[in-house]
């Protein structure tokens, strides 16, 4: 099999998945790897469970797309469900995290008056791959050459609470942050500086916006991080782990941020069909379901990463927020990748010099001891090797 006819816009790891089961998964030549990484947060409840099996199959045979010309009823229940859990009025569905972070932009573009079209976003952050949203990225990186033309976006630090009072203003439409920084290596915003955010723009007449793609959907410990904080975004947005492995995103609004999007002013062919809404359905009930066991699992890895990291010298900061893992070492993460590769590990490094662990929701003692004792062999693997820094940077 070759990807000859691929556009060459990814820089791949040496692995071809053939399978998954569980917390595993199989290449071509039956080896198995344990799966810490998750397909970015993806396949939260592992590969193949057997309920989203059972509700793929059971929607397939009923209906698979209806346009959004006519309602169906797994996309009029799964907004109830995510407005209710959320605390918010209305959901807009789309197909991924990107087009659920547009369909927020677009209504702050709308809302917006003559003199107040600024929008506060965070350096580091990640907010999708199209013009609007990388507009709001806080990384220049990935901005260049595809910033939206007119875009009026001041970056301030994560936690820097007086960056953000000295930003916001009568100007300000929206401030628009991860409760936990994803790719931006895994950095958790404080509480003190997530209520600032949400005081700061009532103060001004500013909508907040939460973007939890990544970090959404019981990945924290709670079914959305911003409730850790308190607080009430004015739009939500969310994806990732969402239909299970099927493209679905989700907009949530209150109902004054939505009546910035009235009819005709938005939409999508494929987005809200009742094959990934049944699926996202069965998925929201699986999630509460694991949220004890995510609960322990979040603080029995932690205690194992703290041991690696009085272990080995390498490892400057271990960060994380429920089973979001952020191991910051002193040099380029990627041979660290590598060479949990060859161990039967799938992680990801991310800006450079963070390792990445974003675990199935599933993954028991067994998992986390087994990785633990993996990236341990790793380190150790990585500290013999003078590897120059540059090698990680073509796999951010």
């Amino acid at each position: 099999m070759s990807d000859s006819f691929l556009l060459r816009n990814y820089t791949r790891y040496p692995l071809t998945l053939e399978s998954g089961q569980g917390c595993r998964v199989t290449d071509p030549e039956g080896r198995r790897y344990l799966d810490m990484i998750t397909g970015i947060g993806v396949n939260a409840m592992g590969h193949a469970h057997p309920r989203i099996v059972s509700a793929i199959q059971q929607q397939a045979e009923r209906c698979i797309h209806a346009s959004n010309l006519v309602s169906n009823r797994p996309q009029e229940q799964l907004a109830e469900r995510l407005c209710r859990l959320a605390g918010l009025d209305r959901a807009f569905f789309c197909n991924s995290g990107t087009e659920a972070v547009e369909a927020a932009l677009k209504a702050v573009r709308a809302r917006s008056t003559t003199g107040k079209e600024r929008i506060v976003s965070l350096h580091r952050s990640f907010h999708g791959r199209t013009m609007a949203s990388l507009s709001v990225t806080g990384q220049p990186s990935l901005r260049q050459n595809f910033v939206y033309p007119g875009a009026n976006v001041t970056f301030v630090e994560a936690n820097d609470l007086a960056a953000l009072e000295a930003v916001i203003g009568r100007d300000t439409a929206a401030i628009i942050l991860e409760p936990v920084l994803g790719e931006g290596g895994v950095v958790p915003l404080d509480v003190a500086f997530l209520q600032a955010a949400r005081d700061l723009s009532r103060h001004h007449d500013a909508l907040l916006i939460a973007d939890e793609v990544q970090c959404g959907l019981g990945r924290t410990g709670k079914v959305f991080a911003f409730q850790w904080a308190d607080i009430q975004p004015d739009i939500l947005c969310v994806a990732k782990p969402l239909a299970a492995g099927l493209p679905l995103g989700a907009t949530l609004f209150t109902e004054d941020a939505a009546q910035w999007l009235p009819p005709h002013s938005h939409g999508t062919t494929f987005g809200g069909g009742p094959l990934a809404c049944s699926v996202a359905l069965e998925f929201l009930d699986l999630m509460e379901a694991q949220m004890p066991h995510l609960t322990g699992m979040t603080a029995y890895f932690s205690a194992r990463l703290a041991e690696l990291a009085r272990r080995h010298e390498m490892i400057v900061e271990v960060r994380s927020k429920g089973l979001m893992f952020g191991i910051q070492l002193d040099r380029a993460a990627y041979p660290a990748v590598e060479a949990a590769l060859r161990r039967g590990l799938v992680i990801n490094a991310t800006q450079e010099y963070v390792i990445r662990m974003l675990p199935p929701y599933i993954a028991g003692i067994a998992e986390y001891d087994e990785a633990a004792r993996v990236l341990d062999e790793v380190f150790c693997d990585v500290a013999s090797h003078d590897v120059p820094r540059s090698v990680a940077a073509a796999f951010q």
